[in-house]
This record gives structure tokens, C-alpha cells and sequence, in this order.
């Protein structure tokens, strides 16, 4: 991939806007991911069936399947008055208040099926989100000068209410209950959605407010119900399935979803020399459905398959930290409050720090060196809790450790998503960031869900140290990534 030449720094306004959306998406990350692991953790749930609920997680692994949408389809009301991108990051806002609502009310875990339904459809409406702001992001700062800046705003408007949610909600829950605790961080994740009702028109768009408000609500509600219903029949489905061929917490399903999961991808690998191949009026690079993913293979041809293969190394220790830290916490005797102290003010400061070096190195080094130090920030933010499990707790202990590891994921967040960003054809934005991401987190997700058995094989010393391992062997693909350019002649 070519480094981009110089280019001015968004506006300001452009800042804040992606600073409000990051924070958008944030607050429910954690709520279905490390807040709902803790939760379950203090209510008895066995390690093993707390790494199965970081399965919730890979479903943004296949937001590519609904991404092409987001580039096509205009909400109904809201696409009329807002536009496209709006619109859809509207309707994801009221999913996400509703989804975290519902967890709120079934917070005591006696129906585990439940629990899972209503954290699914939190985490994809909570992705619907991002592609929505991501795909806006690409087209608006096409540049790798213009995406460190506006990168770092978003992840530190992310990463910011990540912190928020996760100090807030395990603050509120160790004062009253996990109830409130959700209720809470669901009414702040809604308070961006009247800002985006109060902002202009859409310039490609001649609808009044009023009426695509109006008519936005009642299809959101049509929409929404849909998603329950579909998603609930599924997971039955599923957990039915799964009964009857005798699956129980004990069975190794890991096997079996990377290789369910790993399948669109590999189908187009194997197709990789027939793409290549593919004049531009080919069905299959016109197709709505699978035409922006074929274009992936045709522009990079062969290099895909290492890019693919460092992706997916590159975020391991991120992921992999998420889903054991807190229960790491917990199981060294850390209090609510301690926890909570550490999930805020500390992460904050030292994710926000993090951010903007890594915004600041994506936009003005060398991409391999920004990328090679993003892994070994991320690699020590890993080691750091094998330190952490063998001192003695203490405050200090506890905030050095959560303090470095959102720093050095902070700093390697904000450096991954602009290499993503630049490997995009603007013509795709929304679709092929959600196929680049959505792998990016597909073997770390998998791995995250297999977290407590692998913690269970080789305790959590081990799972620290092979995770941070596991992040720093994404050094080992620079030679091959680093000079990869995309075609750019039509066949």
C-alpha cells in the first residue's frame, strides 16, 4: 500500500462530529462484551460459558453481509431528511437504547438464551452503527493525512465512552444493581440521537424534518421488531440444533465455527485466480451482494492473502485482554470500586494519550514502522497483566496495568484503522471497511470465545503471555504488506 502525499487536516466541525459518533458506538461496546463477561462472572456463571458469550462479538466479523446495504438503501423517513448515513446511524441508535434496555431488565442471568438474544442484537446494532459512520468516514477524508486526524477524534470519542460504560456501569452496579447499571449507560447512549435530529438537511435531499421524523420512528419500529423476531428464531434455531447433536459447555465447538466462520473467505481465496481474470463488466464484480468483496481480490490480487493473514494477527491482543481482564480482576479479589477507578479516569487518560500518538504516527510515519510499533505497544499491553496476576493487589498494581494496556491498544487501534482505511476503494467504503474489519476480528473473536478454556489449560499467566505473543507475530507480515499496491487500470 502506497503512502498518500500530504493533504489538510479536516475541519473542525468534522472532528466533533466523528468525535460525537465515536462516542456513540462506544458506550455500548463494553456493555455486551467485558461489562456483560463481569456481570455473568458475579453471578457464579462457570469461565467456560463466560468465554462462549465472547462469541457475541464475532457478529460484527460478518457485518459485511448487511454492509452492502448501508451503501444502497436509504432508511425509509430518515434517509429523506438526514440521508443515507444518518439515517442508518439513527436507526442503530434506537436499536442499541432498546437492545440495552432489555438486558437491563433480564440483568439477574437466570435465562442464559435470553441474556444471549438481547446481547446480539446490541452488538448488531451497535456494528449497524459503525459501518454507517465508517463508510461516511472514507468518503469524506479520502486521505491517509486526513484519516489521522479524524481517526484519532473517533476512536477518542470510542474509546472515551468504552471507559465511560465500563467505569459507569460497574460504578452503578456496585452501588445498586446491574439493572440500573444498564439503564443508565442505555439513556447516555441515546442523548446523541436528538443532536442528529437537530442537524441540517441532507444537500442531496429535499424532505421536511417533521414528517422524516415521523415516518422514520414508525419504520424503525417495523424494522426493529423484525430484527427481534428474526434473531430470536435464529438462536433457537441454533440452541436446538445444538441440543439435539449433544453439545454442552464441555464440547470443543471452537473447530467448528472458525470453520464455518473462515468460509466466504476462503471461497474467495480459492476463487482469488479466476478474479484476477475478471474483466470489469464481469457479474460477478457488478453483483450488489459480493461485488465489492470480489474487488478486494481484483485490485490486490495475491497480496490479499498476506494482508488478510496479518490482519487478523494484528488486533489478537486486543481482543483476547478484553475478554479476560475482568475476570482476571475478579479473580485476584479487585472490588467493584477498584475496578471501576480503573475502567475510568486512569483508561481514560492513558486511551486518550494512546489514540492520538497513533493517530499522529499513522499520518506522518512510514506506514510499516507505524504498524510494527502499534504491535509491540499492543504485545506489552498483553505481558503487562502476567505482572499484574503475580503482585500483590494493590490500587497501584491494578491502575498501572489497565493504564498501560488502553494506552498501547489505544495507540495500535488508532494506527490499524487507518491502514484499513487506505486499502479501501473509495467506491466501496462502507462494504470493504466491514470486510477488512470484520476479518480483522475474526480469528482474535474466535480465540476470545475459546478464552476460558484455553485459561482453564494453561492458566491465566499463560493466556496472557500467549496472546501477547500472538500480537506481536503480526511483525513477522510487514516485509510482505508494507509495498503492496492495489491495481488501478480497469481490465
Amino acid at each position: 500500500m502506497a503512502d498518500a502525499a500530504p493533504s489538510p487536516r479536516p475541519p473542525r466541525s468534522l472532528l466533533a462530529l466523528y468525535l460525537l459518533l465515536g462516542f456513540s458506538a462506544g458506550l455500548p461496546f463494553y456493555m455486551f462484551n467485558a461489562v456483560l463477561t463481569l456481570r455473568l462472572a458475579r453471578h457464579g456463571i462457570d469461565i467456560v460459558l463466560i468465554g462462549f458469550f465472547a462469541w457475541v462479538a464475532l457478529l460484527p466479523t460478518f457485518k459485511f453481509v448487511w454492509a452492502p446495504l448501508l451503501d444502497r438503501f436509504d432508511v425509509p423517513g430518515f434517509g429523506r431528511f438526514w440521508g443515507k448515513r444518518r439515517g442508518w446511524i439513527m436507526l442503530s441508535q434506537l436499536g442499541i437504547f432498546l437492545s440495552m434496555t432489555a438486558m437491563a431488565f433480564t440483568s439477574s442471568d437466570r435465562s442464559l438464551p435470553l441474556t444471549a438474544l438481547f446481547a446480539v442484537l446490541l452488538a448488531f446494532w451497535t456494528t449497524t452503527l459503525e459501518v454507517a459512520a465508517d463508510g461516511w468516514r472514507i468518503e469524506l477524508a479520502p486521505t491517509k493525512a486526513e484519516q489521522g486526524p479524524m481517526v484519532a477524534a473517533n476512536l477518542w470519542g470510542y474509546r472515551s465512552a468504552m471507559v465511560a460504560a465500563g467505569s459507569g456501569a460497574v460504578f452503578v452496579a456496585g452501588q445498586l444493581d446491574w439493572t440500573w447499571a444498564y439503564l443508565v449507560i442505555a439513556l447516555a447512549a441515546f442523548l446523541p440521537f436528538p443532536i442528529l435530529v437537530a442537524t441540517a438537511r441532507d444537500a442531496e435531499h429535499d424532505g421536511r424534518r417533521g414528517p422524516a421524523l415521523v415516518t422514520g420512528l414508525i419504520a424503525s419500529a417495523i424494522i426493529l421488531l423484525g430484527s427481534l423476531l428474526v434473531t430470536a428464531i435464529v438462536g433457537w434455531a441454533l440452541l436446538a440444533a445444538a441440543a439435539k447433536a449433544g453439545v454442552t459447555s464441555k464440547t470443543n465447538v471452537t473447530p467448528l465455527v472458525l470453520a464455518l466462520a473462515l468460509l466466504p473467505f476462503v471461497g474467495l481465496a480459492i476463487a482469488l485466480p479466476r478474479i484476477r481474470r475478471m474483466r470489469a463488466d464481469a457479474p460477478a464484480r457488478l453483483s450488489a451482494a459480493i461485488g465489492p468483496y470480489v474487488d478486494i481480490f481484483w485490485r490486490f490480487g495475491y497480496a490479499t492473502l498476506p494482508v488478510l493473514a496479518f490482519v487478523s494477527f494484528y488486533r489478537m491482543g486486543d481482543v483476547m485482554t478484553l475478554t479476560l481482564s475482568h475476570p482476571l480482576w475478579n479473580a485476584r479479589g479487585y472490588s467493584l470500586n477498584q475496578i471501576a477507578m480503573a475502567d475510568g479516569a486512569v483508561a481514560l487518560l492513558a486511551s486518550m494519550v494512546g489514540v492520538a500518538i497513533g493517530g499522529w504516527m499513522a499520518a506522518r510515519w512510514r506506514m510499516g514502522a507505524a504498524l510494527a510499533g502499534g504491535a509491540i505497544a499492543s504485545a506489552f499491553g498483553n505481558w503487562i497483566f502476567v505482572w499484574l496476576w503475580y503482585a500483590s493487589p494493590s490500587n497501584f498494581v491494578l491502575y498501572v496495568a489497565a493504564g498501560f494496556d488502553q494506552f498501547a491498544h489505544g495507540l495500535e487501534g488508532a494506527v490499524f484503522v487507518v491502514y484499513l482505511s487506505m486499502l479501501v476503494n473509495p467506491r466501496y467504503p462502507g462494504a470493504q471497511y466491514a470486510f477488512l474489519s470484520g476479518f480483522a476480528f475474526l480469528l482474535p473473536r474466535l480465540l476470545a470465545g475459546a478464552a476460558g478454556s484455553i485459561q482453564q489449560a494453561i492458566g491465566y499467566d499463560g493466556f496472557f503471555w500467549l496472546s501477547g505473543g500472538l500480537s506481536a507475530a503480526a511483525i513477522l507480515f510487514l516485509p510482505f504488506i508494507t509495498g503492496v499496491k492495489p491495481r488501478s487500470a480497469e481490465a
